[in-house]
């Protein structure tokens, strides 16, 4: 039975969204961006090159922080950033935190990777707290492994033995330098780091493939911007958001001075907006009774855009995810995009009372995610024979959004 809304619920949504689309669509509206130039440019993203970038990460295990797979995984990252000929930067930073009570494992009877169930399944609620929304009806236990015996690829065991230790951490970013404000950036993001005994192509493979692809397209020679573009893969979001921390806490200072002065050049130009994107190709929609969720993904699948409705920046950060979503409307080829406002759990979180903040999502996060829709996170099902084309087009769908989102706002051109 339908629970019915109130009428201050359907007024204040209503008001957000109409304001949301109002400014949007405005913006779109004044950009001198020809519509062609953005066409070519989504037309450069390429579903193999997609999957090849992911499939390159895979190489690195589930990326675990404070690992040699996982600095391995940093290093190669920035090798391919330079090879686009986007130059990069570190951030080092140290992650010493007390010890933490050990984790309850996920037997490996609760998972069954014929049939994509897990067990656990009864009818309940995701609760509605700062961040998350309400659900009701099946959901299925979540946790993260720690169980090698689970995964059942005993090259995949292999390569996630080592277990991480604390000290120095490192994650990289690059930049695609504005030719007339290049003191104003928007910062494109994705965590590179995973666990659960996987090689963490959902989580965050397909974020970081986004990220990647991007900087290649707006790193071609052809390519010009006027503001600039950050590209962050951030390391230790599974620990708690600590690189995205410590990039903030270490740059935030530092927006728009040039250095040396005069030069022309800024570090660390002022952010304009931070765009995340975290597991992108998993919209198979909820468990049945059984615990089991579908292995296609469902036909309502779409890229849900997030901003955060009790932020400081919420108006701000609302009207970019509209934006994102009237780019969505005119680009995208296989799937279509929704705005909501429960944006948690991610990197995004970190910026978003400083800077408008948005997430891309397969589903959401504070509930879908919450309450058991994806099985294949932080578990030994995180692997690439999990996933079809049908998964990886809906993370190439989320790149198309962000590259003619990003030209509009950047006003990118091509050169003759």
């Amino acid at each position: 039975m339908s629970r019915p809304c109130s009428f201050i619920g359907i007024s204040f949504l209503a008001s957000l969204i109409a304001t949301g689309v109002t400014t949007a669509y405005a913006q779109a509206t004044q950009t001198t961006v020809d519509e062609d130039t953005i066409r070519e440019l989504v037309d450069r993203l390429d579903l193999e090159s997609y999957k090849a970038t992911i499939k390159g990460l895979t190489q690195f295990g589930d990326r675990r922080q404070g690992t040699t797979r996982n600095r391995q995984a940093v290093d190669w990252i920035e090798e391919r950033l330079e090879s686009y000929g986007c130059p990069t930067g570190r951030i080092d930073y140290v992650f010493d935190p007390e010890p933490r009570p050990p984790r309850t494992r996920i037997p490996q009877s609760d998972l069954n990777v014929e049939r994509y169930t897990r067990t656990g399944g009864r009818i309940g609620r995701n609760g509605n707290g700062p961040g998350g929304s309400s659900i009701y009806g099946y959901r299925v236990r979540t946790g993260v492994n720690r169980n090698l015996e689970a995964q059942p690829d005993e090259r995949i065991r292999e390569l996630n033995r080592e277990e991480p230790e604390n000290g120095p951490r490192s994650e990289v970013f690059c930049t695609k330098v504005g030719s007339t404000r290049p003191d104003q950036m928007y910062i494109i993001g994705a965590h590179m780091d995973g666990h659960g005994v996987n090689e963490a192509v959902n989580d965050n493979g397909s974020g970081t493939a986004i990220v990647m692809e991007l900087a290649r397209i707006f790193s071609s020679p052809d390519v010009e911007t006027d503001i600039s573009i950050r590209f962050a893969l951030w390391n230790n979001e599974e620990t708690g958001l600590n690189g995205a921390r410590a990039y903030f806490d270490q740059r935030r200072e530092l927006q728009g001075i040039e250095s040396p002065a005069g030069s022309g050049e800024y570090p660390e130009p002022v952010w304009l907006g931070m765009v995340q994107h975290d597991m992108m190709l998993w919209d198979h929609g909820a468990p049945n009774a059984e615990g089991i969720v579908s292995r296609d993904q469902r036909r309502e699948a779409d890229v849900n855009i997030e901003f955060q409705s009790v932020s400081a920046l919420v108006d701000e950060s609302m009207r970019l995810a509209f934006f994102f979503k009237a780019a969505a409307d005119t680009y995208t080829t296989d799937y279509p995009a929704t705005v909501g406002p429960h944006m948690t759990n991610t990197d995004s979180s970190v910026f978003m009372n400083t800077v408008p903040s948005i997430s891309l999502r397969e589903n959401e996060r504070g509930a879908h995610t919450g309450a058991g829709w994806n099985p294949t996170w932080h578990t030994p099902l995180d692997v690439w024979t999990t996933f079809t084309d049908d998964d990886f087009r809906l993370g190439l769908n989320a790149a198309q959004i962000t590259l003619s989102a990003i030209a509009q706002l950047t006003e990118t051109r091509l050169l003759d």
